[in-house]
């Protein structure tokens, strides 16, 4: 077989073709500080710059041989262009991500508009925009792009506390499913305007939906409806991605119409298998902090091979790849996959 483009590579795995070798990717972020530092700049630099934020993907990808590149790398575009604010921490020299500074209270305080595609000119939604426009047109489009958009739950919990929204169940319900349906409607109009900007595959990351917070009969009532509107409203490949316990939910989350599902080191992959078949298409599921920050290099290849061995289509990390690894750790990781992957 002719050797592919880390695109063609991506987009041949999700239409269940043959690859050249086993794709390098994620649905989450994958910069490193290796790259940041190359470039001679600090982390706190590159969410507000659409230079940086290509610019640190590309760099992060072409070091270590990823196929793909996920950019932005924090949680808070959306909310800040929803006028929820975004702490940038510019002056940091760590690893801060953005946060949103000021959450609505009570939903009393809830201020959407009514056309959400009037965000996409605030706050740092431009500069998303650009890098992903960068990105792609990098050498020619070689590299997989990926965008993400945080599930409608994830998402009412940057613009509200959870806690608001999980004890209005059970005094408001009406109104927390009318917010709900609303967070619904945006993060479909968020991964749509993604998806016409020509991203290669779309991740909804409902994270903070795993059975450690919400139980399996509150999943299926409360998260799964409005999973399947944002699935049925968007392209392929489009991913479904829960952190946390998901063994649970891992047949309802197969259900809602994703062509993908995503989970992290919590889920027993090989239990997984067995229940979704053979036919379903799972990507997981190690612990990016713990193998590739946390443990020495020659210990990754056996964590990669577990996540082969249960019985994944791609290796992917449970989350973002915390930007401060180990060298030594992802090159292990980057060959693991590709060596184990041939299965």
């Amino acid at each position: 077989m002719m050797t592919m483009t880390s695109k063609e590579r991506v987009k041949a795995f999700f239409r269940k073709e043959p690859v050249d070798q086993a794709p390098v990717f994620s649905g989450m972020g994958t910069v490193t500080v290796q790259a940041i530092d190359q470039m001679g700049i600090r982390f706190a630099q590159v969410h507000g710059s659409a230079e940086y934020l290509a610019g640190s993907a590309i760099a992060s990808a072409e070091m270590f041989g990823f196929d793909g590149i996920v950019v932005p790398y924090d949680m808070c575009t959306v909310p800040e262009a929803l006028g929820r604010g975004a702490s940038l921490y510019e002056n940091a020299d760590g690893i801060l991500y953005p946060t949103v500074p000021s959450k609505w209270a009570t939903l009393d305080d809830v201020d959407l508009p009514e056309d959400y595609r009037s965000i996409f000119d605030q706050g740092r939604m431009p500069v998303v925009d650009e890098a992903i426009k960068i990105t792609k047109a990098h050498e020619g489009g070689k590299l997989a792009v990926g965008g993400w958009v945080l599930g409608p739950f994830t998402m009412a919990g940057q613009l509200i506390e959870l806690d608001v929204l999980l004890k209005g169940l059970r005094k408001d319900k009406d109104r927390v499913e009318a917010f709900l349906s609303k967070m619904t409607d945006l993060v479909i109009a968020v991964a749509q305007h993604y998806q016409d900007l020509g991203v290669d595959y779309m991740n909804i990351r409902e994270m903070g939906s795993g059975t450690d917070l919400i139980s399996p009969r509150m999943w299926k009532a409360l998260i799964k409806p409005n999973l399947e509107k944002v699935f049925s409203a968007l392209e392929s490949p489009k991913i479904n991605h829960i952190c946390g316990s998901t063994d649970l939910i891992i047949e309802m989350m197969n259900d809602c119409g994703a062509d993908a599902v995503s989970v992290d080191q919590k889920n027993h992959v090989a239990e997984s298998r067995q229940k979704l078949g053979p036919d379903a298409m799972i990507l997981g599921n190690f612990d990016p902090y713990g193998t590739l920050v946390q443990k020495d290099a020659g210990e990754v290849a056996e964590v990669i091979k577990k996540c082969v061995d249960d019985g994944v289509d791609a290796v992917w990390p449970g989350c973002d790849i915390w930007p401060d690894v180990k060298r030594e750790n992802v090159e292990a990781y980057v060959k693991a996959v590709r060596e184990y992957g041939k299965k």
